[in-house]
């Protein structure tokens, strides 16, 4: 099989087989495991952190295939450029949103302290729920709204895993030794409380429960079609490599201070999560030198 080829099975099973794997999980159980959710996401946050810092930036100073370091001002760009993205394009779907959801008022953070606040299911599911006094068409809009949130968290990520190989010396590490069979993890693991948050919701609004697993399954299609993207512009040249790798490594920081983080911290208020990003950065740092 080809690079790309290997590329794209990886990312299918990270973020397709990674949200369809929560979907099933919170098909299955649909308990409260906020505590395990909670600790789950500041451990992929710790990861995530960890290979940001110690590899994509630093192999976004040389990239494969270039002779000099490339002027931090263009890494510096790059991670400030994927960092406002991915932040502009969630406020968007929030102020869109948010206006509806009686949750988000003076006394409630504007932050969430819930999975299906994060991806917006709670948006959908209120529709779901009004569907005898609501037309088909606002339900429609609904679903394409959450399904527009969820792929804002997906593509990026699918980026970061497209350009981690780009950047990868294939003859050195291999497909399984490099970064972005690394991030590919991070991102599998960090997917599957978020399938449990997308299924939930659509199965209490009355959708079947095996078709409730497809459409959160469905919903991690984004991640191939960002990690092509990522892969074949780092292909470019060295400093489309290096921007490549920068931005994605700002869509990641945002995805883990912006996302990860408050999220794990709100959902379970304690110094266990604190801890478990701790866990989660070493075995980050660990990965990437070993």
């Amino acid at each position: 099989m080809s690079v790309i080829s290997w590329v794209i099975l990886i990312t299918a099973i990270a973020g397709v087989g990674g949200t369809g794997l929560g979907g099933y999980l919170g098909a299955v159980f649909r308990k409260d495991s906020s505590k395990i959710v909670s600790l789950l996401l500041a451990f992929a946050g710790g990861v995530m952190l960890a290979v940001v810092c110690f590899d994509l930036i630093p192999e976004a100073f040389k990239p494969e295939g270039s002779r000099e370091n490339m002027s931090v001002w263009l890494i510096v760009g790059g991670v400030l450029l994927g960092f406002l993205v991915v932040y502009l394009l969630n406020l968007l779907i929030d102020k869109s949103t948010n206006k509806e959801m009686e949750h988000v008022n003076e006394y409630h953070p504007r932050a969430h302290d819930a999975l299906d606040e994060l991806i917006h299911a709670d948006h959908y599911l209120k529709h779901k729920q009004d569907a005898l006094v609501s037309s088909n068409r606002e339900l429609f809009v609904a679903g394409v709204v959450m399904a527009c949130a969820i792929a804002l968290h997906n593509m990026p990520e699918g980026m970061v895993i497209g350009a981690s190989y780009a950047g990868d010396s294939i003859r050195d590490s291999g497909i399984w030794g490099g970064s972005g069979f690394i991030i590919a993890i991070v991102i599998g693991l960090h997917n599957i409380p978020e399938g449990m948050a997308v299924s939930v919701p659509l199965i209490t609004g009355g959708t079947n429960k095996w078709k409730a697993i497809l459409i959160t399954a469905a919903t991690g299609i984004p991640t191939i079609i960002g990690a092509i993207i990522g892969y074949f512009l780092g292909l470019v040249s060295p400093i489309w490599l290096s921007l490549s790798l920068s931005f994605a490594g700002g869509a990641m920081l945002y995805v883990v201070f912006g996302e990860l983080f408050p999220e794990s911290f709100l959902m379970w208020k304690s110094k266990a999560p604190g801890s478990m990003a701790l866990i989660g950065y070493m075995t980050g740092l660990l990965l990437v030198y070993i």
